[in-house]
């Protein structure tokens, strides 16, 4: 199942410059979802990070990954209209540079969950390559 940036905001509140995901290329809902985020020189963070050696921050990848995350969580029915919060991030790595130009493919999969706290590993690649990997905490608001 495919999402577009349209589908992708019914399930995300997120909404420019905060919405990070461009597609979601396939997802089972509560289970895992695989999505892109196309990097361009023309989003906001490229103009101080850093000017001339334009880098995609960290926090950004590790929260393109959480939305990506939330977007198998929340498309489970009983989680509709919900928000899945940060609940924390443990062993994030980052492993190569991301810069525009690049495409982040990303994948998040759902390792556990105990009642409305959500857990999940989450990795993203660039040209296969691994960029980053993280364990993410979600906690889902009612």
């Amino acid at each position: 199942m495919e999402l577009n940036s349209d589908q992708i905001q019914e399930i995300l509140p997120h909404r420019y410059p905060f919405l990070l995901l461009d597609r979601v290329t396939d997802f089972e809902p509560g289970l895992w979802a695989k999505g892109i985020k196309c990097i361009s020189a023309n989003e906001m963070q490229f103009c101080g990070h850093f000017p001339g050696h334009q880098v995609m921050p960290g926090v950004l990848m590790v929260e393109a990954l959480a939305q990506l995350g939330a977007i198998a969580l929340l498309s489970i029915p009983e989680n509709k209209g919900r928000i899945a919060l940060f609940g924390g991030i443990r062993n994030a790595r980052f492993r190569r540079q991301v810069t525009p130009g690049d495409v982040l493919e990303m994948e998040c999969s759902i390792t556990a969950m105990h009642g409305p706290v959500g857990m999940g590993k989450a990795v993203a690649n660039v040209d296969g390559k691994v960029a980053v990997t993280a364990e993410l905490t979600f906690a889902i608001q009612p």
